[in-house]
């Protein structure tokens, strides 16, 4: 009997370390995106003598379509962003246009918070933009993780230098993710918590992103709704339906 443990010990833990970096991060990716996707996010920016609170929804497919709506505050409340096969577009519904991202605006901020407009529509991919390997293994809010430095491909159109990231072991949820800048300086934290299953999966609902070199500064995400795998229409993802999106 000991020696039957023993043997299925052995393989399951060989089934884990036979695994790749790449392998692990794309497992993590699908689990994220699904075949398909919708969201309904609460997002604070944080400031040391301000706040603001933003609602959004957004639904996604695959890897390259997605489109996101403002809800509150009124200020921006119809604001969309549609990203489709690495073409980019924002409608501003105060004045009734839509206007197309030249790559230049990918490095800006998002709407004030602390993210990039690269980072909110998921241009550019952790899985295809990006060497891997292993360099760890270390507890992230009581999850055994694989610690993965991911280095950007020669000619691949990313923003950071090098990106350090911490994927459980057993849900393959992402627990952190660290960003460097091109002289490989930490610049940006960002840090799961608050696990909670969403359809069926089991992810951090809570997300805090963290500039390292402004205190007291952050922008914490926090998912309200988190489906996953439903039909959604064609038309969601074309230009002409961002105005009525809702």
């Amino acid at each position: 009997m000991k020696l039957k443990i023993l043997t299925i010990l052995f393989l399951a833990a060989s089934y884990s370390f036979g695994q790749t970096a790449d392998e692990i991060v794309k497992k993590s990716d699908d689990k994220l995106r699904g075949t398909s996707s919708y969201t309904e996010l609460t997002i604070d920016i944080i400031r040391p003598k301000w706040s603001k609170e933003m609602k959004m929804k957004g639904w996604t497919r695959g890897s390259d379509h997605s489109v996101s709506v403002i809800t509150s505050p009124a200020k921006e409340k119809g604001t969309v962003f549609l990203m489709r096969e690495k073409e980019v577009w924002n409608y501003l519904l105060t004045i009734e246009r839509t206007v197309k991202f030249p790559p230049s605006m990918m490095l800006q901020n998002w709407m004030g918070t602390d993210l990039t407009n690269d980072d909110l529509i998921k241009q550019s991919s952790l899985v295809t933009d990006y060497t891997k390997k292993i360099i760890d293994e270390e507890e992230k809010e009581g999850y055994p993780c694989w610690k993965i430095e991911l280095a950007p491909k020669p000619n691949a159109a990313v923003v950071w230098g090098k990106i350090i990231i911490w994927i459980d072991k057993k849900e393959y949820m992402q627990m952190q993710i660290d960003y460097y800048d091109e002289d490989m300086f930490l610049v940006n934290q960002m840090v799961g918590s608050k696990v909670k299953t969403f359809d069926g999966k089991l992810l951090p609902s809570k997300l805090t992103v963290t500039p390292v070199d402004k205190p007291g500064q952050s922008t914490v995400i926090t998912y309200n709704q988190w489906k996953f795998d439903m039909d959604i229409p064609d038309e969601y993802f074309t230009t002409n339906y961002m105005k009525r999106i809702h």
